[in-house]
């Protein structure tokens, strides 16, 4: 799978709860994108609440700690929830052609720079404050 390998370093940054809950992630989306038709809207609508929570946490922790780029990196989440969204919707819908394109051609790559750009760079400040620098 393009992208998308929980093994791969550049998803572990060194932060317990990000790490986990990027593994959760990776495996939710491998799962949903390799679902037949019947399983797949309740697996997207699965995904989408772990994203909602997981951006949620991520949020969290970034106004707890004064985090750089808070706003930029809100406004990404906000992005990709709203895309899940009206590809949920779609899928409830019965037209899930255009979300199962999204979530193996888009959604892997965004995800990838994701993690290397606003992600790492919220772990390399949670490092930094709890080194106490």
């Amino acid at each position: 799978m393009k992208n998308l390998d929980p093994a791969d370093p550049r998803y572990t940054l060194g932060h317990a709860t990000i790490d986990r809950t990027h593994a959760e992630f990776i495996e939710l989306v491998k799962r949903t994108i390799d679902a037949d038709g019947t399983a797949f809207p309740a697996l997207f609508d699965a995904l989408y609440a772990h994203t909602r929570e997981h951006f949620a946490a991520e949020e969290a922790l970034m106004v707890k700690n004064a985090a750089p780029a808070t706003q930029e990196h809100c406004a990404e989440h906000g992005r990709i929830l709203a895309d899940m969204r009206r590809f949920n919707e779609r899928i409830l819908a019965g037209r899930p052609m255009m979300a199962r394109a999204w979530l193996r051609d888009t959604l892997p790559d965004w995800f990838a720079l994701h993690t290397t750009t606003l992600d790492s760079v919220l772990a390399a400040h949670l490092h930094r404050l709890q080194a106490g620098q």
